[in-house]
């Protein structure tokens, strides 16, 4: 019989850990219920996502066996998905990446850990034996703030290997916030750089810096990084499409389908291959270079905002008559979030 599914309302200061590092290992082994992690400090998320997503609900059952998180996710509508990945998804991404960057240690939490960034530092921490510090990330990312979590981390470690996972936007603010901030950031044997699309030039950036650094590449359904700096982790497939260059993505970090929601599971994979969101290229090294979302869906700052959404809401405005939104490169965002608005006659 498959487990139940049960919501964690998950903070956005350092006591995440202490609160949702212990469901999650109790998901992971089999000795709790499943976990559905929603932010702990935004009622009207939470509220939509326990609708859409339905935990301790009798009649919605888990659909597959061996489910240890149901990980809520949008596309370019922005109606919630909940990605259904097992235990040993999720284990086999982060011992596969563990392997890859020369084995377990302790790592910085600096992302929410409801999105897959976050929630895989707390897997990889559960399945190297180590405790992740934690950002306070109820304020804006600063430098100063990564200096002192970089302190308590090194101290945690007592010399063994350590790790942080950021996103672009981040990397931007440390790269420009002076001698303490990249010292802290070259001291991490790895740093994980993923969630949006990052720039080469910040990529090279932070390498001259001595930043030891890995772009990766994956979503939720893919339990996080599937590729990193290019090329697939060892046992991961994944090619394009040859009609249209859609990545492709084969391999046991597989989510296993969509909650209540078949219909989508058909439509994202066929034939045993993810149809990614994105399109991409390969170059003669064999490497995989991301050109960017097949969707209208804007990553900004490593958060996924649907233009359709944000083009309701301003067209709910009395004093607007109609707007469009799009995305622009943006040098700290990745993207900008633009919108084009025509006022309303309001001498009328």
């Amino acid at each position: 019989m498959n487990r139940s599914l049960t919501s964690v309302p998950v903070p956005a200061d350092p006591t995440v850990v202490e609160v949702l590092m212990p469901a999650l290992a109790a998901a992971l082994d089999g000795t709790g219920p499943a976990i559905l992690p929603v932010p702990a400090d935004d009622a009207g998320v939470r509220a939509a996502l326990i609708a859409a997503l339905r935990p301790d609900d009798a009649d919605a059952p888990l659909e597959v066996e061996g489910i240890a998180t149901v990980l809520a996710t949008s596309g370019s509508s922005g109606t919630p998905k909940g990605v259904l990945l097992s235990s040993e998804a999720m284990t086999w991404a982060a011992e596969a990446l563990h392997r890859l960057i020369g084995g377990p240690g302790t790592w910085l939490l600096a992302l929410p850990a409801w999105h897959i960034g976050g929630l895989q530092v707390l897997t990889r921490s559960i399945a190297a034996g180590t405790v992740p510090v934690a950002m306070d990330l109820r304020e804006s990312f600063t430098a100063e703030a990564f200096v002192g979590a970089t302190a308590a981390i090194q101290e945690r470690a007592g010399g063994g290997r350590t790790y942080a996972s950021i996103v672009p936007t981040q990397l931007t603010r440390l790269l420009d916030g002076g001698d303490a901030a990249i010292e802290a950031l070259a001291s991490y044997d790895t740093v994980l750089v993923g969630s949006a699309a990052t720039p080469e030039r910040l990529a090279a950036q932070a390498t001259d810096a001595g930043c030891q650094l890995l772009v990766s590449y994956g979503m939720s359904e893919t339990t996080g990084g599937c590729c990193y700096s290019g090329r697939p982790l060892e046992g991961i497939e994944l090619r394009l499409r040859a009609e249209d260059d859609r990545v492709l993505v084969r391999g046991p970090s597989l989510f296993a389908g969509y909650r209540l929601r078949p219909d989508l599971t058909a439509e994202a994979v066929v034939d045993g291959w993810l149809v990614a969101p994105d399109v991409g290229r390969l170059d003669g090294d064999g490497l995989v270079h991301i050109l960017g979302r097949a969707d209208d869906v804007v990553v900004t700052g490593g958060e996924n905002v649907s233009p359709v959404a944000v083009t309701d809401a301003l067209r709910s405005h009395p004093s607007v008559a109609d707007a469009a939104v799009i995305g622009v490169p943006d040098p700290e965002w990745g993207h900008a979030v633009v919108a084009y608005v025509v006022a309303s006659d309001l001498s009328v």
